[in-house]
């Protein structure tokens, strides 16, 4: 029983960090979120970049040699891809960001305008201002997967080649002694 408790605990504790991150993007501190992706990226890459040079520093030869050398192109291309994945994050959360002060700028000034205006004219000015907040709203959400999309492509085709290498050293590799 004493399992099930701490189970049943350790599955609470994360549904509440989630909570407090979407809290966190939906009031607008999305430099805050980028930043602790950040961290977990230097946290993911500083092991497979230790674990690249080790492996560039190993004199081996012959098959070992090539395994080494392909697990450090390996490496590297993970370690491409993970930028490129960053990068479009990156991109993602900033282009976010200039979205909803834009948003915001433009609520202001037709809040501002609204006080000294007739009631009606007040009404259709927000009725129109919130027909082109949900039009806009959904143009930003098609540019944002876009740019998702597109950088998450972008890191997928740097393994995508990795993995079309690996196969053609394999073969070469198969082909050796065969030939000799």
């Amino acid at each position: 029983m004493a399992t099930i408790r701490k189970t049943a605990a350790v599955k609470r504790a994360p549904a509440k960090t989630g909570t407090g991150a979407a809290a966190s993007k939906s009031s607008g501190t999305s430099a805050s979120s980028a930043k602790s992706v950040g961290d977990m990226q230097k946290a993911f890459a500083k092991p497979l970049k230790d674990l690249g040079e080790r492996l560039q520093n190993l004199n081996l030869s012959g098959a070992a040699g090539t395994v080494a050398a392909s697990g450090r192109k390996d490496l590297e291309a993970l370690l491409k891809a993970n930028q490129k994945s960053y990068q479009g994050l990156q991109s993602v959360v900033k282009r976010q960001t200039e979205m909803l002060r834009d948003s915001i700028t433009a609520w202001q000034g037709t809040v501002k305008s609204l006080p000294g205006s007739d009631p009606k004219d007040g009404i259709a000015k927000l009725d129109e201002m919130g027909r082109a907040a949900f039009k806009q709203a959904l143009e930003d959400i098609r540019e944002l997967a876009d740019m998702a999309a597109k950088s998450q492509a972008e890191a997928f085709e740097i393994v995508r080649e990795r993995i079309t290498s690996n196969v053609d050293e394999v073969k070469k590799l198969l082909k050796q002694p065969g030939g000799k």
